[in-house]
């Protein structure tokens, strides 16, 4: 991934820029939405709610909120995995009206469909998390993916030594292969780990993908994964919550929670209280606000006919083009930390500490 200038911390640095959109430009790239006389309507499409809780439980309601606040017309759906699904609610969204469409793609072939359909019909576009490889989106607006999974990286090795483990097994469970974020973030936690592979510091034993993030399959996957290493696996690299909570439910099993470092990823409120526990070592908290606050920024202007200029760009290898994008910039949680998502909002004390986990809570000085 190539960087441009800076990684956005805050919405407000895009500059505005002057360029109003034509009333009909053949579908041109440079398209910022159709005419200023058409009513401004963002459709926006959701990929799941079962590779993780943020979807519905963040990003659903931070862009509804930020529109709302725009006064712009917004239709959120959700495809719930199905490409079928995805494509349908697409269609439906430009047959009414939406001058702007913002996508998660579940796979770079059916977002590209998606995206070049919109492209056909003048309809301005964004890639929201995950960028759609040889797409057409305008922009794209995510967290700095090889930095999360550098931070993953980082984290295992950190918990690995804080329990002072010698030559660890390490098993990783990798995100989606049709997802491109999937490929960025291995790109990430490789550049921590492989040169302790390469040193025969660490020892890989299991390295696979889990297929639409899935995280039933995530818990067949590490329970083949740990049977075929006898038993024996230090340390498991799981690209995100759900994938790590399907990982210590096998150790559990196994009477191994806690004593095997988890990674994970999106702070959600199963993790946090599996890091509380001591059965998680760390996650990666995107303020999701952020990134939803980022892509409705860009959304409404589109929709306004106007452009912004995100001052940086990352490379689509298969489009052969850079893609104005803004990269937001992740943050590791480990237990002494926890509190700092819960201070930010993304989980409230009363979602998080409930039951047993209220004195967990008090002890990690959640307040």
């Amino acid at each position: 991934m190539r960087k441009g200038f800076l990684t956005f911390a805050a919405v407000g640095l895009l500059a505005t820029g002057s360029m109003a959109a034509c009333g009909d430009n053949g579908g041109s790239s440079d398209q910022a939405g159709g005419s200023n006389d058409k009513k401004p309507k963002i459709g926006v499409i959701l990929p799941d709610s079962k590779s993780s809780a943020r979807w519905e439980g963040a990003d659903r309601k931070f862009l509804k909120a930020a529109f709302d606040a725009a006064g712009v017309e917004s239709d959120i759906q959700n495809a719930q995995n199905d490409k079928t699904a995805f494509q349908t609610i697409a269609d439906q969204m430009i047959t009414n009206g939406v001058n702007v469409l913002m996508i998660v793609n579940l796979d770079s072939g059916t977002g590209k469909a998606v995206l070049d359909k919109a492209k056909s019909q003048g309809v301005a576009t964004i890639d929201y998390d995950r960028l759609t490889l040889g797409g057409s989106a305008q922009y794209y607006v995510s967290f700095d993916n090889e930095a999360v999974g550098k931070l993953q990286g980082e984290g295992l090795s950190k918990c690995l030594t804080d329990k002072g483990a010698k030559n660890p097994s390490i098993a990783y469970l990798n995100g989606s292969p049709t997802d491109n974020n999937a490929t960025l973030f291995k790109n990430g936690y490789d550049s921590v780990l492989k040169p302790k592979f390469d040193a025969k510091e660490y020892t890989k034993v299991a390295d696979d993908p889990v297929p639409a993030w899935d995280n039933a399959q995530a818990a067949t996957i590490f329970e083949q994964q740990l049977t075929k290493a006898g038993g024996k696996i230090d340390g498991v690299l799981a690209a995100n919550d759900g994938l790590g909570n399907a990982a210590i439910s096998v150790l559990k099993k196994n009477k191994l929670n806690g004593k095997v470092p988890v990674t994970g990823q999106d702070a959600t409120k199963e993790g946090l209280q599996n890091i509380l526990a001591g059965d998680q070592c760390m996650t990666v908290y995107k303020a999701v606000k952020k990134e939803a606050d980022a892509a409705s920024e860009l959304a409404i202007a589109l929709a306004k006919g106007e452009k912004k200029d995100t001052g940086q760009t990352v490379k689509d290898p298969e489009g052969n083009r850079d893609v104005p994008a803004v990269l937001l910039e992740p943050k590791a949680i480990y237990k002494d930390n926890v509190k700092d998502v819960v201070a930010d909002g993304y989980v409230t004390k009363e979602e998080l500490c409930t039951g047993a986990f209220a004195k967990l809570c008090t002890d990690a000085g959640v307040s």
